[in-house]
């Protein structure tokens, strides 16, 4: 049944006749990517947008992945955070991320004579909140992962057949997902995240995601000093929290032998003024997560 699927996406990226693959880097993307250059060689070309959003690690890891697997991939700079829709980072802010991917993308491949932009939804990603893919269905942008029933799993096991480093790659939306919905995203909050995240890594952790929150001091903990003028311990009325989520079998480990500590420190150091951990470990989808699917 997957060698079926698989050969039919074969045949449908051959019918495309040359094709501009949207790629992160992720499980699915990179599959793609390697697929589609393996049908239709240099009629294909990769193309992975650089912008706040996207962790330095995870671009340099995308780049090896395509170098090491054979496929061409370019990079590109966004721009959504110049779109006051995306930075107010409401509940379909994918919506105007994966508009402003495909409009970069399109004038890409009308420059290159490719005849099909296509992105990494698949079969699984069916009645998730997705709101890039209505960008996607604006641009006619393919999705042919889903459109011939590859799940997750399966392209998790093509892709270890064919030899691609991502196929145990742990699920990583962008770091905006990591604000929540109504707070702003700000370029200065996303360095936060991604250098508390890269602590967490550095300490041999899978699952992770650093959550994070914005605290208002409230009028209780400001303080009047003598001659009128109001002052508090914190720098501004506003700090941070982090939220440290750890796949659940990874949280023990965290509790033991100091981590905890080191981590602390490291992320107050970085400008937290709080740190926590969910006791209820990562769930993607979760109640009080921002990770809908782009």
């Amino acid at each position: 049944m997957v060698a079926h699927k698989f050969e039919e996406l074969r045949v449908r990226l051959r019918q495309y006749g040359s094709c501009l693959v949207a790629y992160s880097g992720g499980v699915d993307s990179a599959f793609l990517a390697r697929v589609a250059h393996d049908v239709l060689g240099r009629k294909s070309l990769a193309v992975i947008a650089d912008s706040p959003s996207l962790p330095r690690r995870e671009l340099a890891e995308a780049l090896a992945v395509a170098e090491q697997s054979g496929f061409p991939v370019r990079v590109i700079l966004t721009k959504e955070f110049e779109d006051e829709r995306y930075t107010a980072n409401p509940a379909n802010r994918c919506y105007f991320c994966k508009h402003e991917l495909f409009e970069q993308l399109t004038p890409v491949a009308r420059a290159e004579k490719l005849a099909v932009i296509a992105y990494g939804e698949n079969a699984s990603d069916a009645g998730d909140f997705r709101p890039g893919a209505t960008a996607a269905a604006e641009f006619q942008v393919c999705a042919p992962l889903k459109e011939v029933g590859l799940t997750k799993g399966e392209i998790r096991g093509l892709s270890a057949q064919l030899g691609l480093p991502t196929a145990d790659k742990p699920q990583m939306a962008c770091l905006s997902s990591r604000v929540p919905h109504g707070e702003p995203v700000t370029p200065e909050k996303l360095r936060m995240i991604e250098a508390a995240e890269n602590v967490l890594r550095d300490q041999g952790f899978y699952d992770v995601r650093v959550r994070h929150h914005e605290l208002r001091v409230t009028s209780g903990e400001w303080r009047v000093a003598g001659n009128g003028v109001p002052v508090t311990r914190h720098p501004s009325p506003v700090t941070h929290l982090a939220r440290i989520e750890l796949g659940p079998a990874e949280i023990p480990r965290f509790l033991a032998d100091g981590i905890l500590v080191k981590v602390t420190e490291a992320l107050k150091g970085i400008g937290y003024a709080h740190v926590t951990l969910d006791l209820e470990g990562y769930r993607r989808g979760g109640a009080g997560k921002n990770e809908a699917k782009g």
